[in-house]
């Protein structure tokens, strides 16, 4: 990780806690059982990365380009995506724990939360068009002034979303996550 630019390499097993590491460039690159958290990532590019089994807990990403980017069984809690570069932001996440996340204002059309804990994530003005939920925790996550056509919700769990303060238009549920979307009306389904 000491270079400028860094092409279809892998790291494992780095362990890269309370550090900084700005100004980088990762292409192509994967990462296997890394330790980079509360490190500062700032100002770096990650292109086609792939993260696996590492923990990025409370990573700072001002001004990080996140471009096709995927993690799978990472932990990724508290991390404030919203302020990565907005230009090609797109991640995916499977088995991940991204508890205490911010999305704010991201456009993540096509985003896929799979098998994921997302609980207490802020979505609030995110564009999450066509977004996956497979069989993830929702649990105090926040919809606000969201976009959400086409999102598919059908297995996703515990989520609240209002449909007044949202956009939903061809957004798939399941009939058990009614109460999800009635929630503000105080009323009991039976």
């Amino acid at each position: 990780m000491e270079d400028f630019i860094n092409v279809h390499q892998t790291f494992e097993k780095v362990i890269f806690t309370d550090q900084r590491v700005n100004n980088r460039e990762f292409d192509g690159c994967i990462f296997k059982n890394c330790d980079f958290s509360n490190s500062d990532f700032s100002g770096n590019t990650f292109l086609d990365c792939e993260f696996y089994d590492c923990n990025l807990s409370n990573l700072y990403l001002r001004g990080t380009s996140l471009k096709q980017v995927h993690f799978e069984n990472c932990k990724l809690l508290g991390i404030q995506f919203n302020e990565c570069d907005d230009f090609l932001f797109a991640v995916d996440f499977n088995s991940c724990n991204v508890d205490y996340a911010s999305f704010i204002n991201k456009k993540m059309l096509k985003a896929k939360f799979i098998n994921s804990s997302v609980r207490e994530v802020n979505f609030t003005s995110t564009d999450l068009t066509k977004a996956t939920f497979d069989d993830s925790n929702l649990q105090g996550a926040i919809f606000q002034n969201t976009i959400l056509k086409e999102a598919n919700f059908y297995s996703a769990q515990n989520y609240t979303i209002d449909p007044e303060a949202n956009m939903l238009k061809k957004a798939k549920f399941s009939k058990e996550g009614l109460p999800g979307l009635l929630d503000k009306y105080d009323i009991k389904i039976v």
